[in-house]
């Protein structure tokens, strides 16, 4: 078996630590999510951190992370170096290989030690500060747009919420699917469309929102739009696999 690591240089201490992440990883038993890829918060060299193990791709992928693209792994770190404090700290990434193919790779961050993600005041209407939580979210969302980062899954269980004195601190994670240049009027309002939000819900965000950038008059309807088309889109899906639908 043979590997590729990068490390931060911020974090040289680390370099053994990541060369023996999947011994590491295996006796950890603190996983904190688990479905295609497992996370789990795990403390290393005095610091907490989230240790991320992909899935082991197909055997079409593993040639392609081999030769052709970049893994998952090596994107949430170049893309983590990219976007700086949006998102937790990277400590570094990497992969192992079997005759020449991507099996196991492993993405490692500080832990970012949040108080909830957006998802809770979505779905609770009595959650304490819940409009406040919402505007600080669109002014964050607007400070993400205007340096150029389209987040792909811009979606409840990836956006941190830590509540401090000032307001709220809010983190961006799952980041290994992104776009970065300059996003025009239509773009920003396409990037709430996963929130899974009520209308009343994406109508003070897009107001806020609104408030700090010169937009349109539409961009209200077309962030509800958006939204209103990706629900349309996941319902049909789970129609489809005989799931229930949901609102």
């Amino acid at each position: 078996m043979s590997y590729k690591y990068t490390l931060n240089p911020q974090y040289t201490n680390f370099n053994e630590t990541l060369l023996n992440v999947q011994d590491i990883f295996k006796d950890s038993h603190n996983s904190i999510h688990k479905a295609r890829n497992e996370l789990k918060k795990v403390k290393l060299n005095g610091i907490q951190t989230i240790i991320k193990s992909f899935k082991v791709p197909n055997l079409l992928n593993q040639i392609v992370y081999a030769y052709f693209r970049d893994s998952k792994a090596k994107k949430s770190y170049d893309y983590s170096l990219q976007i700086g404090d949006f998102t937790p700290k990277p400590i570094g990434y990497i992969e192992f290989y079997t005759s020449g193919l991507l099996k196991n790779s492993y993405f490692i961050s500080e832990c970012f030690e949040y108080d909830f993600t957006i998802r809770e005041p979505l779905l609770e209407e009595n959650f304490e500060e819940r409009e406040a939580i919402f505007r600080a979210f669109a002014r964050f969302s607007l400070k993400l747009h205007n340096a150029g980062i389209f987040h792909n899954d811009y979606s409840p269980g990836n956006i941190l919420i830590k509540k401090s004195e000032s307001g709220f601190i809010f983190k961006i994670v799952d980041i290994n699917r992104m776009k970065f240049a300059p996003l025009n009027e239509e773009l920003r309002a396409k990037n709430f469309s996963k929130l899974w939000a009520s209308k009343e819900i994406l109508t003070l965000i897009a107001d806020e929102y609104a408030k700090h950038f010169e937009c349109s008059d539409t961009f209200k309807e077309r962030v509800i739009f958006y939204s209103e088309k990706n629900k349309k889109i996941k319902n049909f899906k789970k129609r489809l696999k005989g799931k229930k639908v949901t609102d």
